[in-house]
This record gives C-alpha cells, sequence and structure tokens, in this order.
C-alpha cells in the first residue's frame, strides 16, 4: 500500500487483505478488498487465484466490495455499494456488480478539495424539506 493512500473517515470497517494500492487512493469505510477465490472439486484446484490491483487516484466509496485477480484502472471511481469482480479500466465509473462506465471529465465525483460550503448543504436540505412539507 502506498504511503499516500488516504482513508476517509477513518477508513471504519475496511478489510483489506494482500493487493496492490497505488497512489493517491482514497478509501472510504466498510470497504472490503480481497481475495475472490474458489475450489473446483472436478479438477481439484484452486481458481480465480489473486489479489485486486488498485491503480492510482481511484476513489472507492463507501461499503464497495472490490474481490479477485482484477485491476482497478488509474483515476477511477468504485460507486457506494458495487460489487466489483472484473476488471475496470481507467477513467471510469464503475456500479451495482460489475458495470461500468467512462467517466466524465468535466465532473469530480465524491471527493475535490474545493469542498461545498456546509451551509449551502443545510439550505439546500431545508428547501427539500419545505417542497416535502408542501406535497403533504
Amino acid at each position: 500500500m502506498d504511503k499516500s493512500v488516504l482513508f476517509a473517515h477513518h477508513g471504519r470497517g475496511c478489510t483489506i487483505v494482500a493487493s496492490k494500492i497505488c497512489e493517491n487512493v482514497v478509501i472510504f469505510q466498510n470497504v472490503s478488498i480481497g481475495a475472490n477465490l474458489k475450489y473446483n472439486k472436478i479438477t481439484n484446484e484452486w481458481e480465480n487465484v489473486g489479489n485486486p490491483i488498485i491503480a492510482k487516484n481511484v476513489i472507492i466509496a463507501d461499503g464497495a466490495k472490490i474481490l479477485g485477480p482484477i485491476v482497478i484502472g488509474e483515476n477511477s471511481v468504485i460507486g457506494a455499494g458495487s460489487i466489483i469482480t472484473k476488471n475496470i479500466p481507467a477513467n471510469s465509473v464503475a456500479y451495482g456488480v460489475n458495470h461500468f462506465k467512462t467517466k466524465n471529465k468535466n465532473y469530480d465525483l465524491i471527493f475535490n478539495p474545493n469542498m461545498i460550503n456546509p451551509q449551502k448543504i443545510i439550505e439546500a436540505n431545508k428547501k427539500l424539506v419545505a417542497a416535502f412539507d408542501q406535497q403533504k
């Protein structure tokens, strides 16, 4: 694991086993990164042997599972709750179970050092609650 890897929200509940995690990766809470082995009783062999490689500048959102001998390409985002067991190309957004799409270069997803003012979030939520209350 590179020294520059960051654990957002202290990375609580993360399970990471023998994986290569490159520079500037951000990992949120409850993420699992590890093996996805299975034993074939017919051939008496282990299959799907190996652990993930997480390339540079990847963001892994809350609750994501990255399992098996796969590569997550540079500058990709793994969405919250995703289950990823296949390679994800560079500059992608992965979501659901092994789905991905090209990342829109005009947007930063999940993290940007120029974070929003908390007051704007409070105001937006107040407007949402007011609109909901009017529907009743």
